[in-house]
């Protein structure tokens, strides 16, 4: 338990806030002001330290680390010390990369909270999904082209592709794969054994930051792609023909347009 007897100590309570896809300009305004307002910050990995220049030069600022497969602290761990600043300082911001309800566990927290009767809300972020594609100008959905999109985690907590995947690569949907660089390989043959071995593709690593990197091809080539520029994670994956409406598939409309005239 934190404790501290030299200040006077506000009414505990605890506001999750989305810190978008990386850009500390992409934060909202609710949120900035959720930031000035806190006594303490938790933080994440995937969040831009920069956001923390809208938090007051007193508060506490804490990193927590939580990057998939390199978890500085545990989730409970997380949990016990949201609860204890809250008790010990007041206002509790906790920090998360994009929204923290697209896969970010946020409702876990607040019903952490809850359960020790603290006040929490949730002020929401722009989730990478949508956002980093679009700043790529990239659309999830597009007239003719995509009528709906599917965000799915790539990897489970039990270390497996997602069950969903399976089902999402048999649509015409856009489908927006989070947390799944590292099951490129694998994913990739998902839509090969569906026959859509020319279906466009993009890999966005670092989206809306100045380390961006962007791979662009189709389901066949992808892989090449992916190393010949150098991309990690972490990374979006984006399948779909909404890809193609990117600038850099345009040799690649070109090279499939002058085989059909052969043929």
């Amino acid at each position: 338990m934190i404790t501290s007897s030299k200040r006077k100590i506000r009414e505990p309570r605890i506001t999750l806030v989305g810190a978008g896809p990386g850009d500390p300009e992409l934060i909202t305004m609710k949120g900035a002001n959720a930031l000035k307002d806190a006594d303490v910050i938790l933080y994440d990995a995937l969040v831009n330290e920069k956001v923390l220049d809208y938090a007051s030069v007193d508060s506490i600022k804490v990193y927590v680390g939580k990057r998939s497969g390199e978890h500085s602290y545990s989730q409970k761990a997380i949990n016990k010390l949201m609860v204890d600043y809250a008790l010990n300082y007041g206002h509790v911001v906790r920090l998360k990369g994009g929204d923290p309800f697209v896969f970010g566990r946020g409702f876990e927290e607040l019903d952490f909270a809850a359960g020790y009767s603290i006040p929490a809300e949730m002020i929401p972020g722009l989730s990478s999904s949508v956002a980093v594609p679009g700043l790529q100008q990239i659309p999830v959905t597009h007239r003719g082209l995509s009528e709906s999109f599917w965000v799915v985690t790539g990897t489970t907590a039990s270390g497996k592709i997602s069950n969903d995947l399976y089902e999402a690569v048999r649509t015409k949907a856009t489908v927006i794969v989070l947390m799944g660089f590292k099951k490129l390989k694998e994913i990739v043959k998902l839509y090969q054994q569906e026959g859509k071995n020319n279906l466009p593709v993009a890999v966005i690593q670092g989206g809306s930051t100045e380390n961006e990197k962007l791979a662009v091809g189709i389901v066949d080539t992808i892989m090449e792609v992916v190393e010949e520029k150098g991309i990690g994670a972490p990374a979006i994956l984006v399948f779909g023909e909404v890809v193609s409406l990117h600038p850099q598939f345009q040799p690649i409309k070109d090279f499939f347009a002058a085989i059909k005239e052969e043929l």
